[in-house]
């Protein structure tokens, strides 16, 4: 049967797919118009299914809170253009509403279908790839920030009060850590591993250098811890300069902060996303 241009175009508007896949669809369905829109589908998916091990080095970060529950998640795909599309910032709020909805704590099939749609019409690989919620206690506050690249995203939680400046700190943290992003929040965060290795890396550096010969094996030794500890505090978020006061470290701010407001105050959970981190 003959295909008209109307079809073709009611067919494309619908699926998103190219002009002559529209066309071709229909001639291959006899005009049938649903068994043309589910071939579409069925070659979006395919190609879908061939880009899987395509690099999704873009994407975007979404954060939301609802009541006393925080979730944080982070969409991924092959290209900037798809991660700023209205439908993919869609598809990441729709992610939002089902965890929600049912509770999800982590990815899920059902939350990862949310995608297949607009993946099957961009012939694009996209996916869900974290997922992660908090709960904001009794007597704390939280401070959520997202950077206008939507690549990095930080919630913090200070317990302890529900103070404005409390507050205000909770959401300068999250600014802190987008700009710093530390890889980890304090000293007792990082593995013995890396510890022995940045060790081994900071001893070769002082056999090396012809200032250290001659010197005492305890004064070496003092030496080298000293610089694990610096470098432990540059790596560790609450040992880290504060960014709005680099005189004082983040776990000092946090302590000026809980005798201005005249409360005990401690770090709840804090979570740092950055876009394939």
């Amino acid at each position: 049967m003959a295909i008209t241009a109307a079809q073709v175009k009611e067919l494309r508007e619908k699926t998103g797919a190219g002009m002559m896949d529209c066309k071709k669809a229909l001639v291959d369905s006899n005009g049938d118009f649903n068994a043309a829109e589910k071939l579409l589908k069925e070659k979006g998916l395919a190609a879908v299914a061939k880009r899987a091990e395509r690099a999704t080095k873009e994407g975007r970060i979404f954060v939301r809170q609802d009541g006393n529950k925080v979730a944080i998640v982070e969409l991924v795909c092959e290209t900037d253009f798809v991660a700023n599309n209205v439908e993919f910032i869609a598809c990441g709020e729709k992610v939002l509403d089902e965890v929600f909805a049912k509770g999800y704590t982590q990815v899920e099939k059902e939350l990862n279908d949310i995608l297949l749609d607009f993946a099957t019409r961009t012939r694009e690989n996209m996916s869900l790839s974290k997922v992660q919620v908090l709960t904001v206690p009794e007597n704390a506050v939280v401070g959520k920030y997202v950077h206008h690249d939507f690549k990095t995203a930080a919630v913090t939680i200070i317990k302890g009060s529900t103070d404005a400046k409390v507050a205000e700190f909770a959401r300068d943290c999250c600014m802190h850590l987008a700009a710093f992003t530390p890889a980890y929040i304090k000293k007792s965060d990082v593995p013995e591993s890396y510890i022995d290795e940045q060790k081994e890396i900071f001893k070769a550096q002082m056999d090396s250098d012809e200032k250290m010969a001659g010197k005492p094996e305890n004064v070496k030794e003092g030496i080298l811890q000293g610089k694990i500890n610096k470098h432990l505090a540059e790596i560790c978020f609450v040992d880290q300069m504060f960014v709005k006061d680099d005189k004082k470290t983040v776990n000092a701010k946090l302590a000026e902060v809980a005798k201005e407001t005249n409360s005990t105050l401690e770090f709840g959970e804090i979570v740092l996303f950055v876009l394939g981190r």
